[in-house]
This record gives structure tokens, C-alpha cells and sequence, in this order.
């Protein structure tokens, strides 16, 4: 089958998913010379349609398509919203074993997402229209043959590094201007939430990119008029005044975000160069920011005598770790390892029991304990006495959360569906320089979310 034919025939069906999906993919296959899963794996071991899946949430559900090591795949009918099958497949990726690709199609675009540990995700969509080109082929070509070919060469730790850095470019402006340090911190704090929220669709319609578009493009006279500064000042006021209520801005509905961070729509008017330094780090993937270093860099962007330590020393996720597994996480892990062999235990007093309501006894016993515990990780409490700009704080959560993950996992095979209760109010901080701690909020609600 040739790209033209593949496209002829699949422009013309509007199938149900159910009914298009199989057949869809094996024209793929053949269309990329590929083999198809029944010949390639009759067992169905690695390679196969409907691969069963228990979610991380809790229930089962079934991947359309999986290739181990290679890609999770899920279709949707045509012009259906492929971020809900992305989410399904984020739900699924644990029981697939974490493949480097999460692909998904409506049988008209295509969208790979890369998957692959400690990298920024890096998103190849095309529809049937532009199948034909190279690139297009060579990124579908690469999901079956060398996945790791798509894997992104940005980092994490590279691109946070990067948005500290521009923003301390920032910083010195508003310095040279005699903008107070505490003011200039604070707003720049708002700024970076509100362009990491737009990256994650907390911020609806990319209503941040849409306000630097307003003032940046040519058209009213762009950044030669001299209020552009001033119109970027009230539409970011707007903006922040609709953050800290909820409520419309312009045609979107934007959430409350309750806190301290936008209880004040409190603006610092802007340069024409500053605004064009705040668009290129607005182009930046905000929703892979790695927390647990970006409060320590962006601390030292907004004080002249820690610049250059940027990119140096700070305590490291490692070095936090080696602190928190013995304090906090080992004594929580043997309480697992306990409620866990109570489970395993009532489980075999299920099999043995002999009457329905005894059977539904130790079941209910056996849910408890589960239930218990997932409580008694919400009621963890954590203190950093000198907290900083929160990483130990940020990756204590990261920890009870990865934790209550394992068990939500583990209760799925029970068919229990727990829901995560793990949350930052868990997390108490002391630190005498209001702006960290201020940051510490900020860094300890973007890493949660």
C-alpha cells in the first residue's frame, strides 16, 4: 500500500472506533512494511490488539495497540478530543511497562508523544493530509523499529536552567530600574505560574501566549507604540484579577487558583525589551520544568552575590533523598510491607472461607487495610524548620506520592479503586526570608501539579 492510497481510503471512512481501529492499523503495517501483531506475535506476549491494563487510579481498561518497549496506542473515532485518549493512556503506561511512546490517532491525525524518562516530552502531530511527507513516515517508521531514534536531546534539568537563567535577565532590569526585590519577585513569580498553568491546560485557549501576541505582533503598532507596556500591563491585570477569583477572561473561563500568590493583581509595567525577553521564555515547555532545582536557580537569578553560583552547587534530589528515605520514607515503606502481608494473609483466608458472608467478611477486612493505609498517607506530616525555596519539601511530596502510587496500583489488583489523597497542605515550612518562602510555595505547587 502506497501513502497516497492509505490517505485515499481513510479520508473517506467515518467508522466508529470500534469498527475502523484494527483494520486501520494494519494498513499501517503494511503501508510502512511493518509486521502486524497475530504474525509477529501469535501469544500475544509483546504485540498485540487490546492488551488488558489495570489503571494507576484503580479499574482495568484496554489498550487498542501495544508494542512492548516500543509504543502504547489508543484510537479515537474521527474528530474526537485526542487529549482524553493521551489521559487513558497515561492511566494505562505503568501496566505497559512504561513504553518510550504514547501514540494517538482519531484515524485522520496522528500524535506521538515521547514518554522517555528525565527528557522534556516532545510531540510529532500531523494529519492524513501531510502522511505523505518524509518526516511524517520516517517519525512512524521509527515507533516500530528504533523508538529511542525520537528520543528529545533536551533535558529537564536543561531547559529549567535555561527559564532561571532568562528570567534573572529579567530580575536585572527591574534592578537597574530600583524596582524593590521583593515586589520584582513576586510578580515575576506570577508570571512564571501563569506561563507553566498554560503549558499544563490549567490556563485555557493559551490566553498568556495570546496576550504576548497582542502586544509583540505588528498590527496596532506593536512594541514602536509607547503603550504597548501599559496594554500589556492591563491585560496581565485582567488576567491575574480572573486567576484570583475564577471567573471570564475575555471568552475563556479561568479557574480560581486560590493562595497567596495572586491575592493581590499587583502589575510591574514592563520595557518593550523586557517583553520580548518574556515571550522567548514563554516559548520554553514549561510543564517539564524540574521543580526540585528551580527554586535554588531562580533564587539566585534575584541576588547579584549568588549569580555565580547558577548552575554549581545545590543540594541535589540525591543528596535530599539520602536524608529522607531513612527519616521518612523506610519507617512508612515497613508499614507497607506490613499491610501488604496482612492483605496477602486475607486473601488466602478468602479462598478458605466457607460461607458467602464469611468470604465477604475477610474481603471487607482486606479492603480496610488498604484503605487504612492510603489515610494514614494522607496524614503525614512534614517540617523543614529553614526550608529555602522548598526542594526538600518538593521532593518529600514527590516521595509520598510515588508510594501512595504503589498502593493505588497494588488495591487495583483487588479490583479497589482508591483515589490519591496525598496533597502539599501536608507540607509545613519555617524560613525568615519571606521571598523563599514564597518560592517554596510556588516551586511546591507547580511540582505537584
Amino acid at each position: 500500500m502506497t501513502p497516497q492510497q492509505f490517505v485515499a481510503k481513510w479520508q473517506r471512512v467515518d467508522l466508529s472506533e470500534r469498527s475502523a481501529c484494527q483494520q486501520h492499523f494494519l494498513d499501517l503495517c503494511e503501508l510502512l512494511g511493518q509486521p502486524k501483531p497475530a504474525e509477529a506475535d501469535p501469544d500475544g506476549a509483546w504485540y498485540t490488539f487490546e492488551r488488558g491494563v489495570r489503571k494507576t487510579e484503580g479499574g482495568s481498561g484496554w489498550a487498542d495497540v501495544w508494542m512492548k518497549g516500543h509504543f502504547g496506542w489508543e484510537y479515537k473515532k474521527k474528530r474526537r478530543d485526542l487529549s482524553a485518549a493521551y489521559k487513558q493512556l497515561l492511566l494505562y503506561r505503568e501496566d505497559l511497562e512504561n513504553p518510550p511512546l504514547l501514540i494517538v490517532c482519531d484515524l485522520d491525525r496522528f500524535e506521538v508523544h515521547t514518554n522517555f524518562t528525565g527528557t522534556l516530552k516532545t510531540v510529532h502531530a500531523f494529519d492524513l493530509s501531510g502522511l505523505a511527507e518524509p518526516k511524517n513516515l520516517a517519525v512512524l517508521r521509527a515507533a516500530f523499529t528504533d523508538p529511542n531514534s525520537l528520543k528529545p536531546g533536551v533535558t529537564a534539568q536543561g531547559v529549567t536552567e535555561q527559564a532561571a537563567e532568562l528570567i534573572g535577565q529579567l530580575a536585572d532590569g527591574m534592578r537597574i530600574r530600583k524596582i524593590p526585590a521583593q515586589q520584582a519577585a513576586h510578580f515575576l513569580m506570577k508570571l512564571m505560574f501563569c506561563m507553566f498553568a498554560e503549558d499544563i491546560d490549567l490556563l485555557p485557549g493559551k490566553v498568556f501566549e495570546r496576550i504576548m501576541d497582542v502586544v509583540t505582533k505588528a498590527g496596532s503598532r506593536g512594541l514602536s507604540d509607547p503603550a504597548a507596556g501599559q496594554r500589556f500591563a492591563q491585560s496581565l491585570t485582567s488576567l491575574f484579577q480572573a486567576m484570583a477569583h475564577g471567573g471570564l477572561f475575555g471568552p475563556d473561563e479561568i479557574l480560581h487558583f486560590n493562595g497567596g500568590l495572586f491575592a493581590d493583581a499587583d502589575v510591574i509595567e514592563l520595557t518593550p525589551d523586557e517583553i520580548l525577553k518574556l515571550r522567548d521564555i514563554s516559548h520554553l515547555d514549561w510543564s517539564g520544568l524540574e521543580p526540585s532545582i528551580f527554586g535554588t536557580l531562580f533564587e539566585r537569578t534575584l541576588d547579584p552575590e549568588k549569580r555565580s553560583q547558577i548552575g554549581a552547587h545545590f543540594t541535589s534530589r540525591d543528596d535530599i533523598v539520602t536524608l529522607l528515605e531513612p527519616v521518612v520514607m523506610a519507617p512508612l515503606r515497613r508499614e507497607w510491607a506490613e499491610a501488604k502481608a496482612k492483605c496477602e494473609k486475607l486473601t488466602g483466608e478468602v479462598a478458605k472461607a466457607k460461607t458467602p458472608a464469611a468470604k465477604r467478611k475477610k474481603i471487607q477486612q482486606r479492603d480496610r487495610v488498604l484503605l487504612d493505609f492510603v489515610e494514614r498517607l494522607a496524614h503525614v506530616s512534614i517540617l523543614d524548620p529553614a526550608c529555602g525555596s522548598g526542594n526538600f519539601l518538593y521532593v518529600a511530596l514527590n516521595l509520598l506520592l510515588d508510594l501512595e502510587k504503589e498502593v493505588i496500583a497494588y488495591a487495583a489488583r483487588y479490583g479497589i479503586g482508591l483515589l490519591p489523597q496525598v496533597r502539599p497542605t501536608q507540607l509545613a515550612g519555617i524560613e525568615i526570608n519571606p521571598f523563599a518562602q514564597e518560592l517554596a510555595s510556588v516551586v511546591i505547587w507547580i511540582g505537584y501539579l
